[in-house]
C-alpha cells in the first residue's frame, strides 16, 4: 500500500468525505451540502489524505474570526473580509491511516495562513483530541461569552484552540 498523502479536495470526493464524517463523527453529524459549503468557500483549506486508489481522511479549514465558533452543521455565508485567522473545522482520518499525518495537513494549511497574510490558526478540539492539538502547537482559550452556546455544540469537552505562527 502506498504512503497516504495529503492532496487538494474535489466535489467528487465529497460522498467519501462525508461517509468518514459519518464514521469519525456519529455525535457531531453535519449535512453534506454544510460539508459542499466550506469546500465551495475555500477550496485552498480543504484536503484529503489520499491512500491507494481510496480516500482514507479529510481536513478542512477557512478564513474566520477568532473567538467566533462557527455553528456545527450550520451554513457560513460568505467569509470574513478580514479574516484573522484561518480556523481548521475538521480534521478526519480513519484509524488505519492514522500516525502523524494530522501533522502535514496543519503544515499545509499553516503555510496557506502565510501566504494569507494570516498568523493565527484556530479550531475546536473534540473527542479528547487536545492533547494532539497541543502536540501541534496550540494552546487552549476560554470561550468568551458569545461563543459559549456554540462551543457546547460541539460536545462534552470540546475546546477552543489558537495557534500563532511565529514569524
Amino acid at each position: 500500500m502506498s504512503t497516504p498523502r495529503w492532496r487538494g479536495a474535489h466535489a467528487t470526493d465529497l460522498a467519501a468525505i462525508s461517509a468518514i464524517a459519518a464514521r469519525i463523527h456519529p455525535d457531531l453529524p453535519e449535512r453534506p451540502e454544510v460539508l459542499a459549503e466550506k469546500m465551495r468557500l475555500y477550496p485552498d483549506g480543504c484536503r484529503v489524505l489520499a491512500a491507494g486508489s481510496g480516500i482514507a481522511g479529510y481536513g478542512l479549514a477557512h478564513p474566520w474570526m477568532q473567538q467566533q465558533i462557527p455553528p456545527l452543521d450550520g451554513f457560513l455565508g460568505p467569509l470574513p473580509e478580514h479574516a484573522d485567522c484561518l480556523y481548521i473545522h475538521d480534521v478526519a482520518v480513519l484509524p488505519d491511516a492514522r500516525g502523524g499525518v494530522a501533522r502535514g495537513y496543519v503544515a499545509d494549511i499553516e503555510q496557506l495562513a502565510r501566504s494569507s497574510g494570516i498568523t493565527m490558526l484556530a479550531l475546536v478540539s473534540v473527542y479528547g483530541t487536545r492533547v494532539l492539538w497541543e502536540r501541534l502547537g496550540f494552546h487552549a482559550i476560554g470561550p468568551d461569552a458569545a461563543s459559549r452556546d456554540k462551543l457546547a455544540s460541539y460536545g462534552a469537552g470540546a475546546t477552543y484552540m489558537l495557534r500563532e505562527l511565529a514569524g
